[in-house]
């Protein structure tokens, strides 16, 4: 499985429609591209215990996590017209945005 991570640290004066809209163009691609197995999208939390959460410089306070099969599917969702789009919301969202992919497995419970 290969997982596609965007995080936003949003501008300071973010309007709460623009957010909307980007989730909702985030539901209209995950219909539209058939790659897409699965899309989460979230909030960061805090919680003020001590350790990493103080380490941590910047506050990427947004997340968008889409999963597809393979890297083929990730690249046919990169390639699409609708991705396009959501570029341009994390752009207009963003002080500073963070796209990484990964190609994860599951681990078994003992």
């Amino acid at each position: 499985m290969i997982v596609h991570v965007v995080m936003i640290q949003p501008r300071a004066a973010v309007e709460p429609a623009a957010v909307e809209a980007a989730v909702a163009d985030l539901t209209a691609a995950s219909r539209e591209i058939p790659s897409i197995r699965r899309l989460r999208v979230g909030r960061r939390i805090t919680h003020g215990l001590p350790g990493y959460e103080q380490l941590m410089t910047a506050d990427f306070a947004y997340v968008a996590i889409i999963e597809f099969d393979d890297q083929r599917g990730l690249e046919e969702y990169l390639r699409h017209p609708s991705h396009a789009t959501l570029s341009r919301h994390f752009a207009n969202l963003g002080e500073r945005s963070l796209a990484y992919d990964y190609e994860i497995q599951d681990l078994e419970q003992p």
